[in-house]
């Protein structure tokens, strides 16, 4: 496939990057800064710095895309943000200039509440994560929001939960619009995975992907 990854010299992103080359994909890597890569990624042919932020800028990046990967997230902690919801606005507004349409975008599980959680998520864990980072998470779900409603984007929104660095385990587990059981963790490299196989699965086109360990 020929892909594009924002958000490449992230934790995820990153992960994201190096496996998709290994399955042999045409990759361009978009990166605001190119010296975050690691060295091996660094000065690779398909490294693009661009501004996500800047719909002109995404359009080339998409451009004869067969999918769009964004593992963009915040780094202000507790503090408002609008990184979310300004990235998926701009990667939405190239696609659409583009002619791109297959879209997957990481989102986060803690501010949504699912039948499949456990008592414990359900009533402690969720709602002192939502607490803890109202800001970020408001920025969060209007993002989502904006996703979903891109009824002429192929999307799908990857919910992972709490994401751990490390090697991949191999494994994860899916649920579609619904999280399965016992979901706590899943490594970034794990998650990378799991973004790639559903790049090329129509079935999860319009849907939502809950992603555990």
């Amino acid at each position: 496939m020929k892909l594009t990854i924002f958000g490449a010299s992230g934790g995820t992103g990153t992960a994201a990057y190096r496996e998709a080359l290994k399955r042999g994909h045409q990759v361009t890597a978009v990166v605001r800064d190119a010296s975050r890569l690691p060295d091996d990624l660094r000065d690779r042919a398909g490294v693009l710095v661009a501004d996500v932020m800047d719909p002109a800028a995404v359009e080339p990046a998409v451009q004869g895309r067969d999918a769009v990967l964004s593992c963009l997230g915040t780094r202000t902690g507790r503090a408002p943000t609008t990184v979310c919801t300004d990235s998926a606005t701009s990667i939405i507004e190239g696609m659409r200039a583009a002619g791109t349409r297959r879209l997957l975008v990481i989102s986060a599980t803690a501010p949504y509440p699912d039948p499949g959680d456990d008592t414990l998520s359900r009533l402690l864990v969720k709602p002192l994560v939502s607490r803890i980072f109202a800001e970020p998470y408001k920025d969060l779900l209007q993002a989502d929001h904006l996703v979903e409603n891109a009824t002429d984007i192929d999307w799908t929104i990857v919910r992972p939960p709490r994401l751990q660095d490390g090697p991949p385990r191999g494994t994860f587990r899916l649920g579609l619009d619904r999280t399965p059981p016992r979901a706590r963790t899943i490594r970034r490299a794990d998650l990378a995975n799991a973004m790639l196989d559903l790049a090329d699965d129509p079935a999860s086109i319009h849907h939502v992907a809950w992603v555990t360990s």
